[in-house]
């Protein structure tokens, strides 16, 4: 999809569900598909797996999700309705015990090893793990592998200069892994690296209802006409 330059940031809807949160739900008939799920669906998912709140929009009030497996190319997209959520879990409650993920049965792999270095920081954002990490930490499920990166987001409803990240953003490429820090405003999310490197400060803002163009993204009044 092309990037918007037109669209207000502050006119994009604010739900409730949040892209990367966690649902449970109570088995396959609280899935609704667009199209035919795929065959592995029903040999690798069930009701104790989380499904991943997916960026996207729906007039009817439905949360889109995603479902997952073990392999990268393994992923299909649904939608459930609220009503039919029996559990969330945000990427942030994700590291606050600390013990739990220190006897985690993956704490040796790399992305949560760069976890235990980011929490050394303590970064006054409330931030959390994405992607096969979190899924991984949330399941039990061994989807990480000995190369695999560390997708993260960074909290910030209120507009942050970029020198904030100032820390973080001398530690990153001293992780034990790559790591992808995705900044969640209340409108969508954009790259930490652009924000911080690129000298015109436009970014790209990734919304459920397609990407934006804008320098700032938390105020329409800002964007990129």
């Amino acid at each position: 999809m092309k990037p918007s330059e037109t669209v207000p940031v502050s006119s994009i809807p604010v739900r409730a569900y949040r892209p990367h949160d966690m649902l449970w739900t109570d088995g396959f008939d609280a899935l609704i598909p667009d199209d035919p799920l795929p065959s592995w669906v029903n040999e690798q998912w069930n009701a104790s797996l989380p499904l991943i709140v997916r960026r996207d929009h729906s007039a009817r009030g439905l949360i889109p999700v995603g479902i997952r497996a073990k392999e990268k190319h393994q992923r299909a997209p649904a939608w459930i309705a609220p009503e039919n959520v029996s559990k969330r879990l945000s990427p942030e409650t994700l590291i606050m015990d600390r013990e739990k993920l220190f006897s985690f049965p993956f704490a040796d792999a790399k992305p949560v090893r760069a976890i235990f270095e980011l929490l050394e920081l303590e970064l006054p954002f409330a931030w959390g793990p994405t992607g096969s990490c979190a899924y991984a930490l949330a399941s039990g499920r061994a989807v990480m592998h000995a190369e695999s990166d560390l997708d993260m987001l960074i909290r910030c409803n209120e507009p942050v200069l970029p020198e904030a990240f100032a820390p973080l953003a001398e530690k990153w490429d001293s992780l034990p892994c790559k790591t992808d820090i995705q900044i969640e405003t209340p409108f969508g999310a954009f790259a930490l690296k652009e924000w911080v490197r690129e000298k015109g400060r436009r970014v790209l803002l990734k919304t459920d209802f397609g990407p934006i163009l804008t320098t700032d993204p938390w105020n329409e009044n800002r964007n990129t006409p």
